[in-house]
């Protein structure tokens, strides 16, 4: 029987609904992107089947089955490595370009704060790793940005002194907990949901997906709020066509919906114009860093969609992003870690012993208007 991740859409008790913003947020996501329907149709019918071959072709190249093996893999990863050297040998060079400003701690979850597993409903954190979050969240405002539900990743975590920007950023919640980080002029968290008009078609497409997918073993069907997953991981690979037309079949009914891929996942959401880095902007306007020179934001992530991020911080000329990868992917991040207990035990970690070196809150750091 095909194991069915069903995640329910009820928030955690106690968390305001209410679309509560503590400050006017970035620019609005503008829409739809413009996909006329007709278009959409012809490409999905005319051209299905080299449309299903192209995006199973994408699954391959970024969901790998195993390690490549060839005597180039080794040149390849040192000319790689000397793009996006490791954060912890370049931690000296990465604290003096930090000195004097505000640091902004944004984490993805999956493969960076746990690590990837079979079951998504099992990608637990370490008691190590959710030390050191702690940690830095008394330090730095830390933020956890995810393609995960909010109110799943928030119980993985466990830290109600954190931002979360669940559903790729179309989900964000500020602490729920006294923090000095946090924005108490109205006496409630941020809470931000760009796309909350979405979430009724988002659960009829959930459950079209689960029942598309019964007859595929192994793929798990997740419900986001803002967006459904199909997780591919524990597919054989020669069903993953199979997969992609059931998924197809699915989404051409939707136009205002859209395909994005991750590592072994496919996932529909809006066609808004707004992702991870459309979030970290939003959460960095919202602690008052939106036109300050002084702030030094960190995006530590692994996946194909912590790219708008990366690109966001790169577009911004301020602070870098840091990619956990054991393998060279093409990415916009400025550093590199192997896996996410590097991410535990060392470059964040660090970071935590250098608080006396900056501000202890935002409203004491000099902002200078760009």
């Amino acid at each position: 029987m095909t194991q069915q991740n069903v995640i329910p859409s009820k928030t955690k008790s106690g968390i305001n609904r209410d679309l509560t913003v503590a400050q006017k947020p970035p620019a609005a996501p503008g829409g739809y992107i413009p996909i006329p329907r007709r278009r959409v149709l012809k490409n999905l019918e005319i051209n299905g089947g080299q449309r299903i071959n192209a995006w199973v072709d994408s699954m391959r190249a970024s969901s790998p089955t195993h390690a490549k093996s060839n005597p180039s893999l080794a040149e390849e990863h040192s000319s790689w490595i000397l793009r996006h050297p490791s954060a912890l040998d370049m931690f000296e060079q990465i604290m003096d370009a930090s000195r004097g400003k505000q640091i902004v701690m944004f984490l993805d979850y999956d493969g960076t704060l746990s690590p990837i597993v079979d079951d998504p409903d099992r990608a637990f954190m370490s008691d190590s790793m959710r030390k050191t979050v702690r940690k830095l969240a008394r330090c730095f405002p830390t933020a956890i940005v995810t393609g995960r539900c909010r109110d799943k990743v928030y119980n993985f975590v466990r830290l109600a002194e954190l931002y979360y920007a669940g559903s790729h950023g179309m989900d964000i919640q500020g602490p729920t907990r006294d923090s000095k980080y946090s924005n108490k002029e109205k006496g409630e968290p941020v809470l931000f949901q760009p796309a909350s008009e979405f979430v009724p078609m988002i659960d009829e497409v959930y459950n079209r997906l689960v029942e598309k997918m019964k007859s595929i073993p192994g793929a798990i069907v997740e419900n986001n709020k803002f967006c459904a997953s199909v997780h591919f991981r524990c597919v054989e690979e020669k069903k993953w066509s199979e997969l992609a037309q059931e998924v197809r079949s699915v989404l051409k009914e939707y136009p205002k919906l859209r395909l994005n891929q991750g590592r072994k996942v496919l996932e529909i959401r809006p066609s808004i114009k707004w992702d991870k880095g459309k979030a970290l902007e939003f959460l960095l306007e919202s602690l008052g860093f939106a036109n300050c020179n002084d702030v030094f934001p960190v995006y530590i992530g692994d996946d194909k969609t912590d790219e708008d991020a990366f690109k966001k911080l790169r577009d911004r000329g301020q602070g870098f992003g840091i990619l956990v990868s054991k393998f060279p992917k093409v990415t916009t991040a400025s550093y590199s870690l192997q896996e996410p207990s590097e991410a535990s035990d060392g470059f964040p970690s660090t970071f935590g012993g250098v608080e006396t070196s900056f501000p202890s809150t935002p409203s004491t750091l000099p902002c200078v208007n760009e």
